[in-house]
C-alpha cells in the first residue's frame, strides 16, 4: 500500500485523519485525564448511568474533549447533536432546539448539544440556549479551548459543570503512538511500520502532551517514509525529528496560555528568580509574543515590585522598551533578558504601589480636602488678596533644604501613605528623613 492508495481509500472513515480514526469509543479505551474519569470520578459514574447533566469541557487542543464528547455520543440513549461555533449560527441553533422539543415531546428523548469551540459563539447565541438548558429541552456539552469564566456566559456556567482537561502525559501520549502504529482496523498497522524506542520518547516528549499533534506526526512519517528492504517502514529518530520541526508549546496568545504565562513571568521576577523569569521569556518569545507587551510588563514590575529600593530599574526597563522597538527580533531577546535579569535581581519593594493606591481609596471615599492657602497658586494678579501662597515656607532657604512644614490637607494631615522598605535604595531615603527631620 502507498501514499495513493491510502489517499483513495474505499470509505470517508479510511480518509479521515488518523488522529480522528483512532478516536475512542468507549470509556475504557480513553487514554489520560483520569482525574476526571477515572472509575470513581463523577464524569465516568454519569457517562455510564447514561446521566449527563450539561457540562464545559475546558482544556488545551489535543487533550480528548471532543473525545469524550464523541463517548458520550456513543453511549447514550439519548440523540446527540453536534455544532461547531465556528460555522453555525442562531438558524442552526433554532433548528436543533425546535427538533429537540418535538423530540422530547413526541418520543420522550432528550436531545444532548455538543458544541464544539462554544467560546466563538456571542454573547447573543449564548443566550439563546439559556432557557433551553434551563429548562431541560437540550442537555448541553461546550468544548472551548479558552477558560470558560472569561469566554462564556455566567449564566450557562452557573447550569454547567465545569470539568478542566490537562495536557496528557508522556506515557499517554506513548500508548496513542504504539496504538497508532499497530492497530490495523482504525491505525496506521496495515503498513507495517515499526517506531523505534528513541523516536517513540521523542515524539511523546515534543508533542507537550498534545495526542492530536503526535498522531498527526506518526502519520505522516508513515505515509512519506520509503519501506526498508526487510519490508517495514522504520520510523527512526531522523524520521521523528522531520515530522515534527517545532515543539508544539501551548500558547495562546488571545488565551489563558498568554496570561498564565505573563503572569508566571511577572512572579518570577517579583519573586527575585532571574533563572525563572527569563525561562517563561524564552517560552513567550518561542511562541510569538509582541517584545512591545513583554517589555511593557517589564516596565511594570519595575515599578510596582522593585520601586524605589532601586529606581535604577524602571531606568532600564524603560531603555530596554525603546531598545526593543528600534531593534526587533531577534536581537530584541537579549535586551529584554537583560531588563528581565535585572529586575529579576533588584532589591524588591511594593512602597510606590501601596502608597498611591492607599491614596486614592481616601481620594474616591472621603470628602475632598482642602489644600492649604500658602500652597496654592500665587503666580497671578490678586492671589495675595485670596491669602494664596502667603506664609509658604520655601525649602531652599532652609538647612539641608528642608522645613517643617504642613502640605496635607487638615483633613488628611495625619495620613502617611509612602512607607519606605528596609530594601536597597529605600533604606537610604529612611535615612535621609531621619537627617533632614533631626530625628
Amino acid at each position: 500500500m502507498d501514499l495513493f492508495d491510502y489517499m483513495r481509500g474505499n470509505s470517508m472513515k479510511k480518509e479521515a485523519p488518523l488522529a480522528s480514526r483512532l478516536r475512542p469509543s468507549t470509556l475504557e479505551e480513553v487514554v489520560g485525564q483520569n482525574h476526571i474519569i477515572g472509575k470513581d470520578k463523577l464524569l465516568y459514574r454519569a457517562i455510564k448511568a447514561d446521566k449527563i447533566s450539561s457540562i464545559l469541557l475546558y482544556g488545551p487542543p489535543g487533550t480528548g474533549k471532543t473525545t469524550i464528547a464523541k463517548v458520550i455520543a456513543g453511549t447514550t440513549s439519548s440523540i446527540f447533536t453536534q455544532v461547531n461555533a465556528t460555522a453555525a449560527g442562531k438558524k442552526d441553533l433554532e433548528a436543533v432546539v425546535e427538533e429537540a422539543k418535538k423530540n422530547l415531546g413526541m418520543y420522550g428523548r432528550k436531545t444532548i448539544l455538543f458544541i464544539d469551540e462554544i467560546h466563538r459563539f456571542n454573547k447573543g447565541q449564548q443566550d439563546y440556549l439559556l432557557p433551553f438548558v434551563e429548562d431541560g429541552t437540550v442537555i448541553l456539552i461546550g468544548a472551548t479551548t479558552e477558560n470558560p469564566y472569561f469566554e462564556v456566559n455566567s449564566a450557562l456556567i452557573s447550569r454547567s459543570i465545569i470539568f478542566e482537561l490537562r495536557l496528557l502525559e508522556k506515557e499517554d501520549i506513548k500508548i496513542l503512538l504504539k496504538r497508532a502504529v499497530t492497530d490495523e482496523e482504525r491505525g496506521m498497522g496495515a503498513y507495517h511500520a515499526v517506531i523505534e524506542e528513541d523516536a517513540l520518547e521523542f515524539l511523546a516528549d515534543i508533542s507537550n502532551g498534545d495526542a492530536r499533534a503526535a498522531l498527526n506526526s506518526i502519520e505522516i512519517g508513515i505515509l512519506t517514509t520509503e519501506r526498508s528492504e526487510d519490508g517495514f517502514i522504520h520510523i527512526t529518530l531522523s524520521v521523528a525529528c522531520e515530522c515534527i520541526q517545532r515543539r508544539v508549546l501551548r500558547y495562546d496568545k488571545d488565551g489563558d496560555n498568554h496570561y498564565d504565562t505573563i503572569s508566571a513571568f511577572i512572579k518570577s521576577m517579583r519573586g527575585s528568580d532571574p533563572d525563572a523569569a527569563i525561562y517563561y521569556l524564552a517560552r513567550m518569545l518561542y511562541a510569538g509574543e509582541q517584545v512591545a507587551f513583554i517589555a511593557r510588563r517589564i516596565m511594570i514590575c519595575a515599578a510596582e515590585d522593585v520601586s524605589n529600593a532601586d529606581p535604577n530599574a524602571l531606568v532600564v526597563a524603560t531603555n530596554a522598551s525603546l531598545a526593543v522597538e528600534r531593534l526587533g527580533m531577534p536581537e530584541a531577546r537579549i535586551v529584554l533578558a537583560q531588563a528581565a535579569a535585572y529586575v529579576a535581581c533588584a532589591p524588591k519593594s511594593n512602597s510606590a504601589i501601596c502608597a498611591i493606591d492607599e491614596a486614592m481609596k481616601v481620594v474616591e471615599n472621603e470628602k475632598t480636602a482642602t489644600i492649604p492657602a500658602y500652597l496654592m497658586d500665587a503666580h497671578y494678579k490678586g492671589a495675595a488678596k485670596l491669602g494664596h501662597g502667603l506664609d509658604y515656607q520655601y525649602a531652599h532657604n532652609f538647612e539641608n533644604h528642608y522645613v517643617k512644614q504642613q502640605y496635607l490637607p487638615d483633613e488628611v494631615k495625619d495620613r502617611v501613605f509612602y512607607v519606605p522598605s528596609d530594601n536597597g535604595y529605600e533604606k537610604q531615603i529612611q535615612e535621609y528623613f531621619k537627617k533632614i527631620k533631626g530625628e
